[in-house]
């Protein structure tokens, strides 16, 4: 140190130009070095100076930044970051009284007790230092600076009533994000700035603020230290923060230096408490209005003279007391503690060789915990980081590289994002090291580079969350103009002086709900003003519209493109909907009008051509009577209706009525009485519309998806849903009532008291497993037994030799088993062909080989039999046959003492479906059931010979079997038993 360097003691409150004396004082000499308390101010009088001197002469030190042209004049520091024995002419520290910081004191008062310039020393702060500096360096000299501006208590306020540019002080994360989140719901957004954020995003926040953009900043005691931004009032949240041990109460200096962040320059500031901080006692305000404090009177220090000797010699100087009465030895600090773990370590202490590799050992346990996940991982770390120093002299290129790729992402939100900006901090400071990488210069552009981006991206995340860019650009022109320029696009978007306020959907404006109620009113009125013409404008292009621009929702939604327009109401008439439209009142009525009949014209087109067959029969003025009654029945259903429900009215019909009414496509199934055309999707679909929109149902159910045989059978559904989607439940799932017709076909020639076995074409038509199937004809009202039988395997001779016995042809036997009434082994004589039949050995020289006989391979089929279940309430939705349109005691379609009901069971035993095309109707028939004689009539004696044969399912024995019969070989046999 020069015996002539001069001594200066600069304090004050703040607002009295010290910080900008220093700098000012520093260009004024060759060299300089000025250190700073935070690595954002640091970052902002570096910017400074270049704007002064240019980058070439500037240096920028801080412990994740360094910056340092060849030919540096001027050195911008943190105070940790401060070169040593550099030999500079001037010399600044700034917030001095920061050595009374139980966290970092220790480096603040190592630096006001050995750091000098050769010229000139300078330390700036608060008055509290005063006796402090006067002891603890004799030959100081003191300047003291006035504030420029008043501070005034103006009490607690509500955030909702806080005056424009306002800083809103916080002490944790969670607390700001809270206040910055409300402040954007009630003013439109503000600026956020913490000492955690990287400089990049704080000057990006802070630019919001100072552009006017946002009114509102909030912070953490940051803003407390030396950054100059144009506040009017503080507020403080709370008066406690948690110091890195406990949660303490501010020091009234600490307030003081927060505080006076208000008043820039000349001009008067405010200060005061808001939330749930409650209101400063009148000795604290006089204390901070008068900036008089009670002086330091113990200031941090840690012993500076090292012994890296070993590591316990290490520990036991940091750990060195004083008997400086104004020196109070730090508390144990992340370092030290570091370093107490690090020697624990086995793979660490026997690294450890020297001096050199303790003091090596020291500069890695010195990397501050950025990422402050635990002690123990940050231990971890250290311990990786000073294998690579101490083995190789530099951290890995690869695992530097893979450490640093998985920070590099840009995605997530605010936390996610400041966290990666915590992490990539510590190999910034890792590539600061002189030494610490190969490749100095890439290694810090890289960790450069992802910072700015992370920057960047928290940045907009901030931005996005708590600031809204269009609430406070058009408040700011509210201020300046009458009235706003509004403007529709080609999209629907609605801006307001440019701004997007809005979007118009079909004929209303929905605004956007991230404005705050201040405003709100005043936009929705401005963006009206430019709708008005525009909904006129689209109210005829509308009226002018195909249909097929237009459709409706499984719901009633009635759409426009991609934009809702109104919906369906119900009508007086199932096959006559009303609609509703939805317009804006603004619109006016004549817009409304002409939507209404607009989408009017629009559904009852769509009835009357999806719907076509069931409006051609009720307006067919030739139906008269019973087959008129009957038509207005199926209208009233919209063209399905199940036949159950109208047993009695189908019996009534003659074949004339039938026969007007299939002319219309009506189909009378066994289950349900339907238009064939109506059952296509599209007719469906609108159907179940309707249907719901008579029924009055809150929920729409929708439409089976098209193409599926059978669908799930849901008990919640409502009733009637299955018959309007085109199903019948039956069991498990529910089918389709035209393939279910089908089916009925088939179980019609089935010997249902017998029983019988599933064949291909049964399941071919459900699309069934055989498992599946039973379930379903469970739901019929059939009995399933299971059972298991040897699979018949095939005769090994038909593949080689033709069959010397004149044989019938080979049955194809249905997938589910055997034929429905088999013949007993013994007595069938293709019970032989059944058996394997040994094949002749190969005969190799004069041996001949045995053959093993094949394992059996066993089977499952079922046997259905004719089981009606007794009658009991009826539900839609239920299980075994229970449902809408199943076999149920004495319904239509059941069994009725002989089964002589029409479409019940029959003298077969089974259900016995509608005849359709060529086929003689039931009206034909006597109403016994039985079948005519030869001249058409019953005779007695034949209804006596037909007695004892009444349940048998094949036709009598003098009776031709038909030859296409795929068991009539089987029938054959049986007779001539």
């Amino acid at each position: 140190m020069s015996r002539e360097s001069r001594i200066t003691a600069v304090l004050g409150p703040t607002n009295t130009g010290k910080t900008h004396m220093a700098i000012e004082r520093m260009l004024g000499h060759r060299t300089g070095i000025i250190g700073l308390p935070l690595r954002l101010l640091a970052r902002e009088v570096y910017d400074r100076i270049v704007a002064k001197r240019g980058p070439s002469v500037v240096a920028l030190v801080t412990g994740e930044e360094r910056i340092v042209p060849e030919r540096t004049q001027y050195w911008v520091c943190t105070t940790e970051a401060m070169p040593e024995g550099l030999g500079a002419d001037f010399l600044a520290l700034d917030e001095i009284q920061l050595c009374a910081d139980p966290e970092r004191g220790h480096i603040f008062t190592d630096r006001l007790m050995r750091a000098r310039g050769l010229i000139e020393t300078m330390f700036l702060g608060s008055h509290t230092m005063r006796p402090a500096i006067a002891d603890l360096v004799p030959k100081a000299q003191f300047t003291s600076r006035e504030r420029f501006s008043t501070l005034t208590y103006t009490g607690s306020k509500k955030i909702s009533r806080m005056p424009q540019r306002s800083a809103i002080v916080g002490f944790s994360v969670d607390n700001v994000y809270a206040i910055a989140e409300l402040i954007r719901r009630q003013k439109g957004g503000c600026a956020v700035v913490m000492g955690a954020l990287s400089p990049r995003t704080r000057n990006a926040q802070v630019a919001l603020y100072q552009n006017g953009d946002v009114d509102y900043l909030v912070a953490t005691d940051a803003i407390g230290m030396g950054l100059n931004l144009d506040i009017d009032h503080v507020a403080f949240s709370a008066t406690a923060k948690f110091d890195g041990r406990r949660m303490r109460d501010l020091f009234p200096h600490e307030l003081g230096q927060i505080a006076g962040r208000a008043g820039r320059h000349t001009q008067p500031g405010t200060f005061g408490v808001t939330g749930e901080a409650s209101p400063f006692r009148p000795d604290l305000v006089e204390a901070l209005e008068n900036h008089r404090f009670a002086p330091i009177k113990k200031l941090m220090w840690r012993n500076a003279d090292l012994d890296f000797g070993t590591p316990e010699r290490l520990i036991a100087s940091l750990e060195a007391g004083t008997d400086d009465p104004w020196l109070l030895r730090a508390r144990e600090n992340d370092d030290v503690m570091a370093l107490k773990s690090l020697i624990e370590a086995g793979e660490v202490r026997g690294r450890i060789q020297g001096p050199r590799d303790v003091k090596l050992l020291w500069d890695v346990c010195r990397i501050p915990d950025f990422r402050g996940i635990s002690h123990a991982e940050h231990a971890t770390l250290l311990t990786r980081i000073f294998g690579f120093l101490h083995d190789t002299g530099h951290v890995a290129d690869d695992w530097l590289a893979t450490q640093i790729k998985r920070i590099d992402r840009t995605e997530g939100d605010i936390d996610a994002l400041s966290k990666r900006l915590s992490f990539i901090r510590t190999w910034t400071y890792i590539a600061q090291r002189r030494g610490w990488v190969a490749d100095e210069s890439h290694w810090r552009e890289a960790t450069r580079a992802v910072e700015d981006r992370l920057s960047d991206a928290l940045h907009g995340a901030l931005t996005q969350r708590f600031v809204d860019r269009r609430t406070s650009v058009l408040l700011r022109r509210l201020k300046q103009k009458e009235h706003l320029v509004a403007e529709v696009n080609d999209k629907g978007e609605v801006a307001v002086e440019g701004e997007f306020v809005g979007r118009l959907e079909g004929f209303r404006f929905r605004q956007d709900g991230t404005s705050s109620p201040d405003e709100a009113k005043t936009l929705r009125q401005a963006a009206y003003e430019s709708l008005r013409p525009e909904f006129s404008l689209r109210a005829d292009r509308f009226y002018n519209a195909p249909d097929t621009e237009l459709d409706f929702t499984e719901q009633g939604g009635l759409m426009w493109g991609n934009s809702a327009v109104g919906k369906l109401v119900k009508g007086a008439d199932p096959l006559k909907p009303g609609v509703e439209p939805f317009v804006d009142e603004e619109a006016g009525a004549d817009v409304a009008e002409k939507v209404r009949r607009r989408l009017q014209h629009f559904i009852d087109r769509r009835v009357a051509t999806l719907f076509e067959p069931l409006v051609a029969l009720s307006s067919d003025e030739t139906l008269t009577g019973l087959a008129r009654g009957f038509a207005f029945r199926l209208v009233e259903n919209l063209g399905v209706i199940p036949r159950e429900t109208v047993a009695a009215e189908v019996k009534e019909l003659d074949q004339d009525a039938r026969g007007l009414l299939r002319k219309h496509g009506v189909r009378f199934g066994q289950y349900t009485i339907f238009q064939q055309a109506l059952l296509k999707p599209a007719p469906t679909r609108l159907r179940l519309v309707l249907w719901s929109l008579a029924h009055d149902l809150q929920e729409f159910p929708e439409s089976p998806p098209p193409g599926l045989v059978t669908i799930p059978n849901m008990p919640d559904v409502p009733k009637g849903y299955y018959t309007l989607s085109g199903y019948h439940p039956a069991g498990t799932r529910a089918i389709r009532i035209d393939m279910l017709e089908r089916l009925a076909d088939l179980l019609r020639a089935k010997d249902s008291r017998a029983g019988f076995e599933a064949t291909p074409d049964m399941l071919s038509i459900t699309g069934m497993t055989l498992e599946q199937f039973s379930d379903l004809m469970g739901g019929l009202g059939y009995k399933a037994e299971k059972a298991e039988r040897a699979k018949a395997r095939p005769d090994p001779l038909a593949a080689t030799a033709p069959s010397e016995t004149p044989a019938a042809e080979p049955v194809a036997e249905p997938e589910a088993g055997p034929a429905p009434n088999p013949i007993p082994e013994e007595t069938s004589p293709l019970a032989e062909a059944a058996e394997p039949v040994a094949a002749e050995p190969a005969v190799e020289g004069d041996a001949a080989a045995e053959v093993e006989a094949p394992a059996v391979e066993q089977e499952t089929y079922y046997t259905f039999t004719w089981a009606p279940r007794p009658r009991g309430p009826r539900r839609e939705g239920g299980r075994d046959g229970n449902r809408e349109g199943g076999f149920r005691g004495n319904r239509e379609g059941g069994t009725r003492e002989g089964g002589n009901r029409e479409g019940g069971e029959r003298r077969f035993g089974g259900p016995k479906p509608e005849r359709s095309g060529d086929r003689p109707e039931r009206g034909d028939r006597p109403k016994g059931g039985k079948p005519q004689g030869k001249g058409g009539k019953f005779d007695r004696k034949d209804r006596e010979q037909q007695k004892p044969r009444q349940f048998e399912s094949r036709p009598p024995r003098e009776q031709k079997i038909d030859p296409d019969n795929p068991f009539a070989v089987l029938a054959a046999l049986r007779d001539r038993k």
